[in-house]
């Protein structure tokens, strides 16, 4: 046993209408999220890759909210994950003032990663932003799938299935992402 304490850390593989999803938690709040898989131990696998996944299955209350609400998002409902607790020990100031304002983004509100930048308080670094959300523990809870290239486009996403899960996860909180409109309408006003 890592420690004497009560198991407050564990892990979860649940089954949503979007396929197998993962999540490990330590004391603190959240450590991992793995966004959709087909099979339950494809899932397993990527969460134990991560130092710190304790292999208890006891949940704590906060949890079995959580999972609630993972199947509730999976099912195309509207849910905000902005109070659940994340675990981001050994994360640099930089990538938390990302995941920060990442975590203000509403469901359906996306931006660019310029903009996040800027709202995190580091204008000009889109690249180091979009390589801090491709580094993201926790996708979903910290909506990086919420934040899209300059002119709309869908940029990249590390997840499985790459930029076709973020556009599918996008697509569910109506978003709609692809070409850009006729001339007239691509105006910023």
């Amino acid at each position: 046993m890592e420690n004497a304490s009560p198991i407050t850390a564990g892990h979860a593989v649940l089954e949503t209408v979007i396929g197998f999803m993962g999540i490990a938690w330590s004391e603190k709040g959240l450590i991992r999220l793995c966004l959709p898989e087909r099979s339950r131990e494809a899932v397993e696998r990527r969460l134990f890759r991560n130092a710190g996944v304790s292999r208890a299955t006891e949940q704590p209350k906060w949890v079995v909210e959580l999972i609630a609400s993972i199947k509730a998002y999976a099912a195309g409902e509207d849910v905000d994950f902005s109070g659940v607790p994340v675990d981001l020990d050994g994360v640099d100031d930089f990538r938390l003032a990302i995941y920060d304002a990442a975590r203000k983004l509403g469901f359906g509100e996306t931006t660019t990663y310029g903009e996040l930048a800027k709202r995190a308080g580091h204008s000009g670094l889109a690249r180091e932003t979009g390589a801090a959300l491709g580094a993201n523990p926790v996708p979903l809870v910290i909506p990086c799938h919420r934040i899209l290239a300059a002119g709309g486009k869908i940029g990249g996403f590390s997840a499985p299935g790459g930029s076709a899960t973020k556009e599918k996860m996008l697509a569910m909180e109506g978003v709609r992402v692809g070409p850009p409109p006729a001339a007239q309408a691509s105006f910023g006003f």
